[in-house]
């Protein structure tokens, strides 16, 4: 019996061939190596390539969209050139029009998650609208988490929201370390309701 590589190991046909026919969508592209990046050159020219341990090349019709927060100098010059259309989106900073949207669309999301129905008074969506956002729509949607969470009220006091800007831009703590945080607050509240008896 001969000994290959991938024998006991079912077959999958790999990113690529799960696009054949359809679209392969790839984000973060930019954080790909250029080393990488070289190799999708023959795939996005030709739609050929080679499955892992095969020696047969493999064709896939398949449209490829990738996306990067990252400058296009991040990517190969021969890679950039092989995607006919750039669509360059603003970050949230020149689009604040929306903040209020995104807003309530993330109170939406935390409701049906659940249950908690949040609101934020309007000198909380004024400091929001006017606060600088290098992290984009994660970072809001990061806050928003954070402060409904922290919250004791449904309505959100405005302090909170300053409390929350006034960390360092872009490193606001993640939805689960701020849970994690008034999850600890509230267990040692309650300790100390109970006398450590609980």
């Amino acid at each position: 019996a001969r000994n290959y590589p991938n024998a006991g190991m079912p077959e999958r046909p790999g990113l690529i061939g799960e696009a054949d026919g359809g679209i392969l969508f790839l984000d973060e592209f930019a954080e790909l190596p250029m080393n990488l990046q070289a190799h999708l050159l023959r795939v996005l020219d030709s739609g050929e390539y080679h499955r892992l341990g095969e020696a047969k090349p493999r064709r896939a019709n398949f449209r490829l969209i990738a996306a990067t927060n990252r400058p296009t100098t991040a990517l190969k010059h021969d890679v950039l050139a092989r995607f006919p259309f750039q669509i360059m989106t603003p970050g949230l900073n020149e689009r604040r029009e929306d903040i209020p949207l995104l807003i309530a669309h993330f109170l939406a999301q935390i409701a049906a998650e659940t249950g908690q129905r949040s609101i934020y008074p309007p000198e909380a969506l004024e400091l929001l609208a006017t606060a600088d956002w290098p992290g984009n729509v994660r970072q809001l949607a990061n806050l928003i988490r954070q402060t409904v969470a922290v919250s004791q009220t449904p309505v959100v006091p405005v302090e909170l929201v300053q409390q929350s800007l006034g960390g360092a831009p872009g490193r606001l703590p993640s939805f689960d370390d701020a849970r994690d945080e008034f999850t600890r607050g509230y267990l040692s509240q309650i300790l100390q309701i109970t006398g450590g008896n609980v």
